[in-house]
């Protein structure tokens, strides 16, 4: 077995500069935070907005299907929609044609937050995006990162 080598902090310069996982993570937290901030005023964060944004379909989507979309596991899914349940936001319900499966429900006080989170959404986004150099190709990077398996074995 070799002995560990303790990284140089010219390693730690190299990070610091280069590591992808570390600018994705500073980036996701002041994205996060200036879309908390504005977002505040109609009581809601960033990552609720992204979920009730998920439950606005024609159709209510099942448990695995928001999961799945958010890049959440499923428990972590359901500890974010608690708080937006007792707020009387979302509604969760036994599938008719599957009672193992559990379908989430935007319910009218959830979209009347929606209808007034929009408009702040869309002013802040369009904000960033006017920093960007290339917000489109900044967008098709980032999906091709999120769609690295879990083990980190996915290609880019």
């Amino acid at each position: 077995m070799q002995t560990p080598v303790n990284p140089s902090f010219q390693t730690t310069i190299l990070v610091r500069d280069t590591c992808l996982c570390l600018h994705a993570q500073r980036a996701a937290r002041a994205l996060a935070r200036r879309f908390d901030v504005a977002l505040k005023p109609v009581g809601i964060t960033s990552g609720q907005f992204s979920l009730l944004m998920s439950l606005n379909r024609p159709q209510p989507p099942k448990v695995g299907s928001v999961a799945a979309l958010l890049a959440m596991d499923r428990t972590t899914l359901t500890a974010n929609l608690k708080p937006l349940e007792r707020r009387g936001l979302v509604q969760t319900e036994a599938d008719p044609t599957d009672k193992r499966a559990r379908l989430l429900r935007l319910t009218p006080a959830g979209r009347a937050v929606l209808i007034d989170a929009v408009p702040i959404w869309k002013a802040v986004h369009a904000e960033i995006e006017t920093g960007l150099a290339d917000p489109d190709r900044l967008r098709a990077d980032l999906m091709v990162l999120s769609q690295l398996d879990d083990e980190g074995g996915g290609r880019v």
